[in-house]
C-alpha cells in the first residue's frame, strides 16, 4: 500500500459501508474504499486506480477522488486554516492537508496560495512543505533569454539569490545583487529572462533593459542626492554593500547611473563624493 500515491488495487470484499480493496485477492493487507466513494455497479474482483491517505482517525484510506497533490509533486494550495501547530490546505480531499509550521518558508494566512510539495512524516501522515522545492521544479522550461515570464516567490535564499517557480514549476532565481526586499514569500512577479544555466535553470530580473532601467537608476541616484543636501558622502568607487543599502542595486547598476549623470553634467565626482551641480 502506497500512502500518497495513485495505485491500482482489486476489490477483494463488499461490506454495508463500502468495499476493501487489496493489491490481489491472496494479499492480506487491504484498505477502505468508503461507500459514497464505490462507482455504480462495481463488484469484486474490479480494479480501480485510488489515492491512499489518512482519515480523520489517522486510518489508510481510498478514494477515488483526484488531490491536486501526490507525492513527489508540486501544487498550489490554498491555505484553508491557520492553527497553533501549522496550517491546513485545501487539496481536493474531504480531510484537509497540515502545513507545520517548521515547513513554512514564512507566515500563511487563510485564503493564501502557497507552492508546496508532500511528505510523510516521522509519524507517517501526510503532510506539506514550503521547503525542499528548488529540486522538484522543472529545468527545461520553454522560454529564452529577452522573454518575459510571470513566477512566484517561494524562497530567499540570500547567498545566492531570491528562488521562483517560473508557471509554478520551473526553476529560476534572481540574483542576490539585485534587491529584492519588497518582497515576500507567494508574491507573484513579472520579469525577463537574462539567462539560462547549462543545467536549464533560469536566471530571471524584474529590472527592465539596460538603457531603460540606467534612466531609471539615473533618477534614483539624483533623488537620494538630494536626500544628501546636494552631497553624496561616497562615489562609484565604493564598496557594493554600501552601495546596495544605500540605493538599492549593484555596484554595476550605480557605475552605469552615475557615468549617465556624469555625462550630462548632472553631477561632479570627487574623491569622496558625488556632488550635484
Amino acid at each position: 500500500m502506497k500512502l500518497g500515491e495513485y495505485q491500482t488495487l482489486t476489490i477483494i470484499k463488499k461490506v454495508e459501508f463500502g468495499v476493501y480493496l487489496a493489491e490481489s485477492r491472496e494479499t492480506e493487507e487491504k484498505v477502505l474504499l468508503p461507500k459514497s466513494q464505490v462507482p455504480e455497479n462495481a463488484v469484486i474482483g474490479d480494479k480501480l486506480e485510488v489515492f491512499l491517505y489518512r482519515d480523520s482517525k489517522d486510518r489508510m484510506i481510498a478514494t477515488c477522488a483526484k488531490p491536486k497533490l501526490a507525492l513527489g509533486g508540486l501544487a498550489v494550495l490554498t491555505v484553508s486554516q491557520v492553527g497553533k501547530i501549522g496550517a491546513f490546505l485545501d487539496w481536493g480531499l474531504e480531510k484537509d492537508l497540515f502545513l507545520p509550521y517548521k515547513e513554512m518558508n514564512g507566515k500563511v494566512r487563510e485564503g493564501d496560495e502557497v507552492l508546496v510539495t508532500l511528505y510523510i512524516d516521522k509519524s507517517g501522515r501526510l503532510c506539506a512543505s514550503m521547503k525542499h522545492l528548488y529540486d522538484k521544479l522543472s529545468t527545461n522550461a520553454p522560454y529564452e533569454k529577452g522573454e518575459t515570464v510571470s513566477g512566484r516567490v517561494y524562497e530567499f535564499g540570500h547567498d545566492f539569490g531570491t528562488f521562483v517557480a517560473v508557471d509554478d514549476r520551473y526553476s529560476a532565481m534572481i540574483p542576490r545583487s539585485e534587491d529584492t526586499s519588497d518582497l515576500k514569500i507567494g508574491d507573484i512577479i513579472e520579469a525577463r529572462v537574462t539567462g539560462i544555466k547549462e543545467d536549464g535553470k533560469l536566471d530571471i530580473t524584474r529590472r527592465a533593459n539596460k538603457e531603460t532601467q540606467t534612466d531609471a537608476d539615473a533618477e534614483k541616484v539624483l533623488r537620494v542626492i538630494e536626500e544628501y543636501a546636494g552631497v553624496l558622502p561616497f562615489n562609484d568607487k565604493a564598496s557594493p554593500e554600501i552601495i546596495m543599502r544605500e540605493m538599492q542595486m549593484s555596484k554595476a547598476a550605480f557605475k552605469r547611473a552615475v557615468g549617465r549623470l556624469y555625462k550630462e553634467r548632472k553631477i561632479e565626482i570627487t574623491e569622496k563624493s558625488i556632488r550635484l551641480l
